[in-house]
């Protein structure tokens, strides 16, 4: 099973042993019933990578809308980032002890890094397999990001109303992989981003290196929100709504931006200046 994981995943289980304990007990976080989904997984990375190492396939676009380290953590931030996780870490965990509810937060973080690491893995050699271009490519990230901010703009409580309450649960570890974890942390348009943004990296160093950063800040971010969550909504909860409200409206006009740009990559329209 350790065979599995994915590069992040161990470093991130390894980082979890210096403070916890052995390698074995990291590996029991995931319990016996992920062992199977983690083996079913493992093994389609490794066949479906297989074609596909080393390049990116040629017939894919070299023109592609400038997407910088800025944009893509504006982007991340509203589907991964901590905004999204105060009031539900908070409901969830009300009536634990402290401790229990940072053990709780960092085994979170710790399922998060190595679900988005094996997704990218997985998701990039599945789309240069198809040989989709890059311009299709960054159009599905400006979908994504226009989809999400509308959502955000006008239902800011989607989602939390179905998670479980503090009241509906006793303290259990599990609760760091569902529903903290998946899909509270890892949202699945959280995934499909950081399977576009992987692909488009290709194989430039420098810019995997840069979402990989962006990815692992966004996520320290969350922990740290989640140590401090209740301090956190009770000095600024009201402006962060309002604040998630501003940033949604921002990347909802981004993500048009983004959309019409690869349009007219693709060659759907001409494209004008702006003056």
């Amino acid at each position: 099973m350790w065979a599995a994981l994915s590069g992040e995943g161990k470093m991130a289980i390894n980082a979890y042993d210096c403070s916890e304990g052995s390698k074995d007990l990291a590996l029991r976080l995931f319990g016996q019933r992920r062992r199977g989904s983690l083996w079913l997984l493992g093994g389609l990375s490794v066949l479906i990578a297989t074609p596909a190492l080393a390049q990116i396939p040629s017939t894919l676009g070299t023109q592609i809308p400038e997407m910088g380290a800025r944009k893509i953590f504006f982007m991340l931030f509203l589907m991964l980032g901590p905004i999204k996780i105060l009031v539900p870490y908070v409901g969830l965990t009300r009536n634990f002890e402290p401790r229990f509810r940072r053990t709780l937060a960092r085994r979170a973080i710790l399922f998060s890094t190595a679900a988005l690491a094996l997704a990218g893995i997985l998701g990039r050699s599945m789309l240069e397999n198809f040989e989709i271009s890059l311009p299709v490519l960054a159009l599905t990230g400006g979908i994504i990001l226009f989809l999400v901010a509308l959502q955000t703009v006008l239902q800011q409580s989607t989602g939390v109303a179905n998670l479980p309450n503090a009241t509906d649960k006793s303290p259990d570890l599990n609760l760091a992989f569902t529903p903290l974890a998946f899909p509270t942390i890892v949202t699945p348009y959280g995934i499909a981003a950081v399977i576009v943004f992987t692909t488009l990296a290709g194989n430039r160093y420098d810019a995997g290196l840069t979402v990989a950063g962006i990815v692992l800040f966004i996520l320290a971010m969350d922990w740290v929100a989640m140590l401090f969550a209740e301090a956190i909504l009770k000095s600024v909860g009201t402006a962060l709504q309002i604040f998630a409200v501003v940033l949604g409206v921002t990347q909802v006009a981004l993500g048009l931006q983004v959309i019409l740009h690869s349009l007219a990559i693709i060659g759907v329209f001409a494209e004008y200046p702006n003056h």
